[in-house]
């Protein structure tokens, strides 16, 4: 559920941010008085200027959309800390046998994630793996070892 709330306050601020930016360039950019403006219609199909600001910021909307999604999809389950130490498996000369993949792991241990790097139909789901606590077995493992 933190992991979801995140994902929901990051938006929150990017959309609040992104609104007081589009309030900003509504100001910045003035109106044009032009024969054309007692017609009725919106700003938008009147005014050049305007356009073009609006078509920037909605392009850049998108992008900020997709970096806060994107950031989301690489952050622990449990501890919302970025994931760390990327592992490359796989080969792409034996995709049948062994598809390449990337997996990256929490540092804290709380989880593993498996991206596939070969997408054949369209993005697939990312495998989370969580770990119950990996200290335990291997300190587990350690004193069974002596």
């Amino acid at each position: 559920m933190k992991y979801w709330s995140f994902l929901m306050a990051k938006l929150l601020v990017a959309g609040a941010s992104l609104w007081g930016l589009r309030k900003f360039l509504v100001y910045l950019v003035p109106p044009v008085d032009n024969k054309f403006a007692g017609f009725g219609g919106d700003r938008l199909s009147k005014d050049l200027n305007y356009a073009f600001a609006m078509w920037a910021f909605y392009l850049a909307a998108a992008g900020v959309a997709w970096l806060v999604v994107w950031d989301q999809r690489y952050r622990c389950r449990a501890c919302l800390r970025k994931l760390r130490m990327p592992v490359h498996t796989g080969s792409w000369t034996q995709v049948l046998f062994g598809a390449p993949r990337t997996e990256y792991i929490c540092l804290y241990g709380h989880g593993t994630l498996k991206v596939d790097e070969l997408q054949i139909h369209g993005d697939q789901i990312r495998d989370w793996e969580p770990h119950a606590d990996m200290w335990k077995e291997l300190v587990s493992l350690e004193e069974a070892g002596k």
